[in-house]
């Protein structure tokens, strides 16, 4: 998945064991090690939230397994021995990489001796692929196992790496239903295990619910502004959706603009954007946190591209989407030929790969030049006019949802343990 471009603590709890479904039993009853050490590798707070859920589910199967590796607090709440800190992996931006890059190779190489010192039965890396899948590549010619939990957006750009990733990964766990057959291509063992975030939005949204709760009147036309998790994307989105947002405003009386905060950093640079706005009922409200309740009790989103776009895709909220890279980083892309679709958003992608079209577009895109609040705010607008097409949107938005819950019984984390308990347990050779 990637780290989600927002935050929310109330979806993000740990998770306490539950009942594993029938199936999920069937593939966990054969009785091998009793007891395995399994080495789990998390780089951000999305990865610490999907090993948490993977240590609950493995416990039903190993209840006196030891896990290791590295992760973060969610990780540690389930008993997780974390030998260096997350925030070690927590890295965006090539410019941040490249400047710990040094501490990243000593750290890798003295992850991979010790990882190859204890021996665990697997060793799963979750996303940071620039990382993992160089641990993982490196501890599997050792002779360990390994398992790759959450594909690169091979189906974007580069499908070529799905080869490298199967040098490094024994089996790669998918988030999305059209990942295995593009592994099939290049023969790597791929599985769709179903997307966690599915498992945690209803299937209704329940839009009274969050107005209750985040105090906003019922019969109001509400926009939820995301213009990102970070502080650099805020600082190159934000002043671009205010004004957007603010544009709506002028042409739909009673609107209310609300904005949720991923943290503290991103809170303080919103509060210097907004800081000239006059307050009264029509002005944008800053909240810390709550992305998802916001999104529930918006009739539209107008939120930048990234992992936001599946949160409001499975909130069933019509959207539209704006992003800006760097001039250069973007001429790159083209000039390459690295860009393998014509569309961002992960709605638009699902859409036509889950069979609802192959022009289909259910979310506008304003991408680079065309992220203007003038565009933004037309897009925007267009959809709080047009009710017939925000019902056709959120039909389209429950199917995609029943396809990244997948057929299978149980939770994605269950599945994923399934899989990685198969493969612990195939003999060698």
């Amino acid at each position: 998945m990637g780290h989600s471009d927002s935050e929310d603590h109330a979806v993000h709890a740990p998770v306490s064991p539950a009942p594993v479904p029938a199936g999920i039993q069937d593939t966990l009853a054969s009785s091998g090690q009793s007891a395995p050490t399994i080495a789990i590798l998390a780089g951000e707070d999305s990865g610490d939230q999907l090993g948490a859920d993977l240590i609950v589910a493995l416990r039903h199967r190993y209840p006196l397994a030891r896990f290791v590796g590295i992760g973060g607090a969610r990780m540690k709440t389930q008993g997780f021995d974390s030998w260096y800190d997350i925030r070690e992996l927590s890295l965006f931006g090539f410019a941040e990489v490249i400047s710990h890059l040094p501490r990243l190779l000593r750290l890798r190489k003295e992850l991979v001796a010790r990882l190859i010192l204890e021996r665990p039965a697997v060793v799963v890396g979750i996303d940071a692929p620039d990382f993992n899948l160089g641990v993982e590549q490196r501890v599997r010619t050792a002779g360990l196992r390994t398992v790759h939990y959450v594909s690169p957006s091979i189906w974007a750009w580069r499908e070529k790496r799905a080869e490298k990733i199967g040098r490094s990964a024994d089996r790669v766990l998918c988030l999305f239903p059209m990942e295995p057959d593009i592994y099939s291509r290049h023969g790597v063992d791929a599985r769709f295990v179903g997307h966690p975030l599915a498992d945690r939005f209803a299937l209704v949204s329940d839009r009274i619910g969050a107005r209750d709760f985040l105090q906003l009147p019922q019969n109001a036309p509400v926009l939820a502004v995301l213009p990102g998790s970070r502080p650099s994307e805020v600082n190159k989105l934000g002043r671009i959706f205010i004004e957007a947002a603010k544009k709506v405003a002028a042409d739909l009386p009673g609107l209310r603009i609300v904005i949720p905060a991923a943290n503290a950093q991103v809170h303080a640079t919103l509060t210097a954007l907004l800081g000239d706005t006059p307050g009264n009922d029509g002005a944008p409200v800053l909240i810390d946190g709550h992305a998802h309740e916001v999104m529930l009790a918006a009739d539209v989103v107008l939120l930048a591209s990234g992992t936001a776009t599946l949160e409001a895709m499975l909130a069933k909220r019509p959207m539209v989407v704006g992003y800006r890279v760097s001039p250069v980083s973007y001429r790159i892309a083209k000039a390459f030929n690295m860009l393998k679709t014509d569309v961002y958003a992960l709605p638009n992608i699902l859409a036509r790969a889950c069979g609802l079209g192959k022009d289909t577009i259910l979310v506008p895109e304003l991408m680079q030049d065309d992220c203007t609040p003038e565009k933004l705010a037309a897009a925007t607008l267009a959809l709080f006019q047009d009710s017939q097409r925000r019902g056709e949107i959120v039909a389209a938005f429950e199917q995609l949802h029943h396809a990244l819950r997948g057929e299978l019984e149980g939770q994605a984390g269950d599945r994923a343990a399934a899989a990685i308990v198969e493969l612990i347990e195939r003999p060698h050779g």
